[in-house]
């Protein structure tokens, strides 16, 4: 098997994993367990507690002590065992902690994945600008693959849910140890206790446009955690409303429709980015998501579907745009020698501290537009959308990146 398919089937399995728990754990939680919103909103702020520190950490140890790949595949061993345990909870706080040790082992391998693939890609010579995205979209495809498996055999609302995501853990964790080695780049030059600890990558903050790129993240990684948490929530309480629509019994199908507009998009990227360059592949990131919320508080299961169905097309512009070009934009920008730490350190802003922010806020804001126990829906969706506007209108002013024409990330 040639590197590019042995990449493919590591993405894939990398966020089918995520795909099998991630849109429909809410539901389970709020339906099936009754916790409120704020506990569910915890539970998922938990994989921002994790990112705060875990992926640079980790990357930190790809970077100087342990080879990428073995890292990645300890990580989903550990992981796989952490999984069956939450399959077996009922209570709240032995969910919430066994979740958030799980998010401190499967957060960091995002950033793994890629720096894994990355490595590997330039070892063959391989251009990754324009093979990296079509790789990247069979982790897509995994994810939708994880999600219809999960709603065609009807364990939307079941732990079983957990288990199908602890077994693919447990053989991506075995599979990982079989890829090309990526070892350390540690180099003895530059005896400095920041570069001894590994820290290097925070230099990026003296940059001032880094900076602003960073801040960013963080703020647009927080609207990243939104629907992924109260997506599914959303769709159930029309159950009494439209009980035999389509979206109320097949949510993580309607749900995944967003990742599908995903394969697409991921596609248009290097476009993008070659045509316009990071700061208005940005922005439009940032409307796409006020149209994403606005659409989910302008529709329905019933009569509105196609505002919903809207709502997960621009969900693909949404997050391919912001998720896959900021990360080549750091393995653009970052010397050799920290590009693991750097992508860490952007898992960091994303979904570390912007996850948290999410996660917690967005439960917040749920828990303040409900009353007895019946949820406001379009007026928490206005909230979030208002929100993502406010960041569209000031990010061009102070984001000042200069366009260079052809973006290439050889050195």
């Amino acid at each position: 098997m040639n590197i590019k398919n042995r990449l493919i089937l590591m993405n894939f399995l990398e966020f089918f994993i995520w795909g099998t728990w991630l849109i429909s754990l809410g539901g389970y939680l709020i339906v099936k367990l009754e916790f409120t919103g704020s506990q569910v909103g915890r539970i998922y702020a938990t994989m921002g507690i994790a990112s705060l520190v875990m992926p640079a950490l980790l990357g930190i140890v790809a970077d100087r002590w342990i080879n990428a790949e073995r890292l990645l595949g300890l990580c989903h061993l550990v992981g796989s065992l952490l999984l069956f345990w939450a399959a077996s909870v009922s209570e709240y706080d032995t969910m919430y902690y066994v979740i958030l040790l799980y998010s401190m082992v499967y957060m960091p391998t995002i950033a793994l994945n890629n720096v894994v693939s990355y490595a590997s890609l330039k070892k063959e010579g391989i251009d990754i600008v324009k093979v990296f995205p079509p790789i990247r979209v069979w982790g897509t495809v995994g994810f939708i693959f994880g999600m219809w498996a999960i709603d065609v055999f009807d364990w939307t609302l079941s732990p079983l849910q957990l288990y199908v995501s602890a077994t693919s853990s447990l053989a991506l964790g075995l599979y990982a140890f079989t890829m090309p080695a990526c070892p350390p780049t540690r180099s003895t030059k530059d005896g400095s206790l920041l570069s001894s600890l590994g820290l290097n990558a925070f230099v990026l903050f003296k940059e001032k446009q880094m900076m602003v790129f960073f801040i960013f993240a963080m703020l647009l990684g927080a609207a990243l955690q939104i629907t992924n948490t109260f997506g599914e929530p959303f769709l159930h309480d029309f159950g009494e409303s439209y009980p035999d629509s389509f979206g109320v019994k097949h949510p993580s199908i309607l749900m995944s429709v967003s990742q599908i507009s995903e394969t697409l998009f991921i596609l248009t990227i290097p476009f993008f980015l070659q045509k316009f360059g990071i700061k208005w592949v940005m922005v439009i990131s940032i409307f796409a998501w006020v149209l994403r919320f606005a659409l989910f508080g302008l529709g329905n299961p019933g009569d509105g579907l196609i505002l919903l169905i809207l709502s997960m097309i621009i969900y693909g512009m949404a997050f391919d745009f912001f998720n896959i070009s900021g990360s080549l934009y750091i393995e653009r920008e970052a010397d050799p020698s920290i590009r693991a730490s750097a992508q860490g350190l952007f898992m960091l802003m994303t979904n570390g501290i912007g996850a948290f922010l999410g996660g917690t806020l967005s439960g917040w804001v749920v828990d303040y537009f409900t009353t007895d126990g019946i949820r406001n829906w379009p007026s928490i969706w206005f909230a979030f959308a208002g929100y993502s506007l406010v960041l569209g209108l000031v990010f061009p002013f102070v984001f000042r990146y200069k366009h260079l024409g052809k973006v290439s990330l050889t050195r």
